[in-house]
């Protein structure tokens, strides 16, 4: 399938994660403009050594979730000419509810959840101005899946989820669409090392008993930003396999 997209230039927060270095590279090779989003200098050194033979076709920015500095900044450097956004950002922090530390869960979600808002606000409105955007939120099968320890993991994957969907609600007639994608298990950044500490006999609950590609993943999101798939909106999909469709 050709696929044919409306706008070029696209906002990757999380711009430093496996799967959205694997995605810049495949927005390039699709004639796409990947913006990427990191945190710090280690961040911004990543992401040039792994697309150093594309220079001049892609840019980055500083974007610590948490910092509103950082966020006012960012939207000065790429301006208001935004025709995409693929959110993998989110932070890590796995704790059984009784045991967790009180300070860390209240900024984990000011930084999840709280920002995250923020974020879209400004693209939303960028977006708005052009009457034409796309979104796609990375979310997880864990949302409706959590394992234990993975209770406020889930519930600022839900939360956002709800920022997703109602962005799609809101704006939508305005041009302006959304779209989840909850992946299952996956070879690829943190869903590996996961794997790796595991029995792999974990797998063995998917019918399709294995794990999902980060290639799978890339082009699922390609596909998603294309106008191939406009009509879908304001929805999750589950690429997992099958893992949360039955007991």
């Amino acid at each position: 399938m050709n696929l044919h997209f409306s706008g070029n230039r696209a906002l990757i927060l999380g711009g430093t994660c496996e799967l959205a270095l694997a995605l810049a590279h495949a927005m390039i090779e699709s004639n796409l403009f990947p913006i990427l989003a990191c945190r710090d200098d280690k961040g911004l050194s990543a992401i040039r050594e792994a697309l150093a033979s594309f220079h001049g076709r892609y840019a980055t920015c500083y974007l610590n979730f948490g910092d509103r500095d950082s966020l006012d900044s960012t939207f000065i450097q790429i301006g208001d000419d935004l025709s995409f956004l693929v959110d993998f950002a989110q932070g890590n922090y796995e704790s059984l509810i009784a045991g967790a530390d009180e300070d860390i869960v209240y900024s984990y979600f000011m930084e999840n959840i709280s920002f995250r808002a923020e974020v879209l606000k400004r693209v939303g409105r960028a977006m708005l101005k052009k009457r034409k955007g796309r979104l796609v939120y990375i979310s997880s099968a864990a949302a409706s899946r959590p394992n234990p320890g993975q209770g406020f993991y889930a519930a600022a994957k839900l939360a956002s989820e709800a920022l997703y969907r109602n962005m799609g609600l809101e704006l939508g007639e305005r041009g302006v669409t959304t779209v989840i994608l909850r992946p299952g298990y996956i070879e690829a950044g943190r869903g590996r090392i996961y794997l790796q500490k595991q029995d792999r006999k974990i797998l063995e609950m998917t019918p399709i008993k294995r794990a999902i590609t980060g290639e799978e993943i890339v082009q699922t999101i390609l596909f998603l930003l294309s106008d191939s798939a406009a009509g879908i909106n304001a929805t999750e999909i589950c690429m997992d396999g099958g893992l949360t469709s039955g007991k």
